[in-house]
């Protein structure tokens, strides 16, 4: 039994064990993956105070040891359901992971675009990180599909290792930070392809060879010779494992505000997977810290009146 389950060891999870450890909790993080959830592909964070220019990945290995030398303990297992029995919360029907609290930080996954044979494609030529694979593709040429942040921070690291990158964006105008367009608009080996949306991956021998664009405006075609493709086209929530305790909005987000409550008592909601406007390392982290602190006022009122 544990005071605290919290669902997804992002910065988020990892900050909420942080300070529900602190207080005294024993906290059980669940991770279907690793810890740190997508920060682990930036290869540079810039805009954390007081930590500019860490990467991504050694900030969620300082925090992993920093959460685990208080005695949180990390469970690599995949949340298959959520239920609530009287007062205690259940993940996957495990007698042993039973909290009266719980804390969902389960991030976001990458999305695709739906197009045909994508899936087959990806590792194939299609990837979601320019990080973790951009270097397959050195001295070749890639193409990034997106127009925010991750899309620009992702064709100006590619534009060090390939040839030739380019960006294929929808719109003329780009969602990404300023700072960050202009920087990519400074470097040689980056064409801009806008706005274009992408039709359909074109293979070689079940490899991606080169993508078809249509212009938005006029429905002109466009061939593309590329090596690679990186998606940068947006994220999905992973919260479907707990819809019948959680509402979730149409784009499946968690409906929970700045207290990160829920409308069930003792169910928090942090970091990407909440229904917010601005989803930053920042903000993630500040989640963690409001959710966890809550949960323990939560979970000493139980025992409160438990004692009266």
């Amino acid at each position: 039994m544990y005071d605290i389950i919290i669902i997804g060891a992002g910065p988020a999870g990892m900050t909420a064990a942080l300070y529900g450890a602190r207080a005294g909790k024993k906290v059980l993080l669940v991770e279907k993956e690793f810890p740190g959830g997508q920060i682990v592909n930036s290869p540079l964070v810039e805009n954390y105070p007081a930590l500019p220019g860490i990467n991504g990945a050694d900030f969620a290995l300082q925090l992993q040891e920093q959460v685990t030398a208080l005695g949180v303990e990390i469970t690599y297992t995949e949340a298959g359901s959520l239920e609530k029995q009287g007062d205690f919360f259940r993940v996957n029907g495990d007698d042993a992971l039973q909290a009266p609290a719980v804390i969902l930080a389960t991030g976001v996954h990458h999305r695709g675009l739906g197009l045909e044979n994508e899936e087959a494609l990806v590792g194939a030529g299609i990837s979601f990180c320019a990080v973790c694979d951009g270097a397959f593709y050195r001295d070749r040429t890639a193409t990034v599909i997106g127009g925010g942040d991750t899309a620009l921070q992702d064709a100006v690291y590619l534009s060090a290792l390939c040839k030739k990158v380019y960006v294929v964006h929808r719109r003329e105008a780009f969602r990404a930070a300023q700072a960050l367009v202009k920087k990519a608009r400074s470097k040689s080996n980056i064409e801009f392809v806008t706005p274009y949306v992408p039709l359909r991956y074109l293979t070689r021998d079940g490899v991606i060879c080169g993508l078809e664009a249509e212009h938005k405006e006029d429905g002109s075609l466009r061939t593309l010779e590329t090596d690679g493709i990186f998606l940068a086209v947006g994220q999905s929530p992973d919260l479907a494992f707990a819809a019948d305790l959680a509402p979730l909005t149409p784009q499946g987000y968690a409906a929970a505000g700045e207290d990160c409550r829920s409308h069930v008592p003792g169910l928090f909601i942090a970091g990407d997977c909440r229904d917010k406007q601005v989803r930053q390392l920042t903000t993630a982290v500040g989640d963690g810290a409001v959710a966890a602190t809550l949960a323990c006022e939560y979970i000493d009122s139980i025992d409160s009146l438990e004692n009266n």
